[in-house]
C-alpha cells in the first residue's frame, strides 16, 4: 500500500456520489480521486457505479466509460490500451499499476483509484511527471561512442544482446519509481528505480563506450545509494521487470571498479 502526497494543509473529503444506472443488475462501485489545483478546494473521492454487463473487462474500460457516459470532467491519461505506452499508470486498490492491464474482476468490492503517489497532481488522475523525465534525461539514455561510426550499424553478439533482456522493456510508466519510499523521501536527489534500471541498461550495453563516465556520474551518496532494497519497485512493475536487481548490479560494479 502506498501513500499519496496531498497539497499542504488539505485532506481528502467525501465527494459526489453519482446515481446508479437504471435497470443494471451487475454493478461495480468506483471511488475516484478528484482534485483541481486551480479550484481552491480539497481533494475528494467521487463515487461512480458502472454496469459491468455494458463495460469492457479492464479498469481503464470502466474509467473511459465513466468519462464518456457519466462525468465528462474526469481527467486521466491513456493511449495504447495494451500495456506498452505507460500513460495510464495510476494507483488502483492500493497498488501502482497500469489501468489497461488491471482487470476489474481482480478487485473485490469497491475499486479505489488514485494518481501515482508522491507526485504533484496536475488534475485528478494526472500526475506531474516533469521531475521524473528530467531525471531520466540526466543519465543520457542513448548510445555514446568515440569510435568512428560504422557504415551500417554497431554490431553486437547474441550473448551481449541477451544481457539487455529485462531492461530495455521498461516503458517509463513510473509505477516502480513512485512506489519507492526512498524516492518519496529523497525524490529530488535519488534517481529512483526506473531511472537507475535505465542507467544500468546503458552501462552494460557492449556497444556503448562511456561506461566509466556513466558510473562516475552515479558515484554520489544520493543518486544511487539511497536504495535500501525494500523492493517495492520490483513488486509494482507491471512489466515484471526487476529494478532492484539492476540497482544491486550497479552497486556491485561500483565496488569492483575500486578493487
Amino acid at each position: 500500500m502506498v501513500q499519496l502526497t496531498l497539497p499542504k494543509n488539505s485532506r481528502i473529503t467525501k465527494g459526489k456520489s453519482w446515481p446508479k444506472p437504471q435497470g443494471a443488475t451487475n454493478l461495480k462501485e468506483f471511488r475516484i480521486y478528484r482534485f483541481d489545483p486551480d479550484g481552491g478546494e480539497n481533494p475528494r473521492l467521487d463515487t461512480y457505479y458502472v454496469d459491468l454487463d455494458k463495460c469492457g473487462p479492464m479498469i481503464l474500460d470502466a474509467i473511459i466509460k465513466i468519462k464518456n457516459e457519466i462525468d465528462a470532467t474526469l481527467t486521466f491519461r491513456r493511449s495504447c490500451r495494451e500495456g506498452i505506452c505507460g500513460s495510464c499508470a495510476m494507483n488502483i486498490d492500493g497498488t501502482n499499476t497500469l489501468a489497461c492491464l488491471k482487470g476489474i474482476d481482480e478487485v473485490s468490492g469497491a475499486v479505489s483509484i488514485y494518481p501515482l503517489p508522491h507526485l504533484p497532481v496536475v488534475k485528478d488522475l494526472v500526475p506531474d511527471m516533469g521531475q521524473f523525465y528530467a531525471q531520466h534525461r540526466s543519465i543520457e539514455p542513448w548510445l555514446k561512442t568515440t569510435s568512428p561510426e560504422p557504415e551500417k550499424e554497431w554490431l553486437q553478439s547474441h550473448e551481449d544482446r541477451v544481457k539487455l533482456d529485462g531492461l530495455y522493456e521498461c516503458i517509463l510508466c513510473a509505477c516502480c519509481q513512485t512506489s519507492c519510499p526512498s524516492y518519496w523521501w529523497n525524490g529530488e536527489r535519488y534517481l529512483g528505480p526506473a531511472v537507475l534500471l535505465q542507467a544500468y541498461r546503458w552501462v552494460i550495453d557492449s556497444r556503448d563506450e562511456a561506461t566509466g563516465e556513466r558510473l562516475d556520474a552515479l558515484e554520489d551518496p544520493f543518486r544511487l545509494y539511497r536504495c535500501h532494497t525494500i523492493l517495492n519497485c520490483t513488486k509494482a512493475c507491471p512489466k515484471n521487470l526487476n529494478p532492484g536487481k539492476a540497482i544491486a548490479e550497479l552497486k556491485k560494479m561500483m565496488v569492483e571498479r575500486q578493487l
